[in-house]
């Protein structure tokens, strides 16, 4: 090493640790990602979608007349948001399924992140075709005559 003095080479100082040591900072996304889910039901909680002229239409429901998956989610939240189970439900029963869902991912989050552990939830391809093929059933069985008490 020609004109290299031992003196200029430089040690670099080790990368600094990406995971945070402290319980505060172990909690600082999940308390994050709620705020944020938090906000979303206040507004919608607030800001009645059974009116109209606040929220866009379903696309697909104002060009096929066809229930999507999503259609009634935002009455579903609105009900949930005001304690009406019933309603919730009558909305889009998935909904509920999926705040629920939501509810207990988080609460286990938060329990292996205050624990040092780690949050892992392996989607596998198994898991996400079940996941397809309930929410295929349940769009198919709504927009079936049968089906009216799924209707939002």
């Amino acid at each position: 090493m020609r004109g290299v003095n031992a003196d200029s080479r430089r040690v670099t100082p080790p990368a600094p640790r990406t995971t945070p040591d402290t319980l505060r900072g172990r909690l600082a996304v999940p308390a994050g990602i709620l705020a944020a889910v938090a906000g979303a039901f206040a507004y919608v909680g607030t800001v009645d979608p059974n009116e109209p002229g606040h929220y866009p239409v379903c696309p697909l429901l104002r060009v096929t007349g066809l229930y999507c998956p999503g259609c009634g989610g935002l009455r579903s939240a609105h009900a949930f948001v005001h304690g009406d189970l019933a309603a919730a439900l009558h909305d889009n029963a998935m909904a509920v399924v999926g705040f629920l869902g939501f509810a207990v991912v988080w609460t286990v989050w938060v329990v292996r992140a205050a624990r040092g552990r780690p949050a892992r939830m392996e989607l596998t391809p198994v898991r996400l075709w079940t996941l397809g093929a309930f929410l295929l059933v349940f769009t198919v069985v709504r927009n079936l005559p049968f089906g009216g008490w799924l209707h939002p």
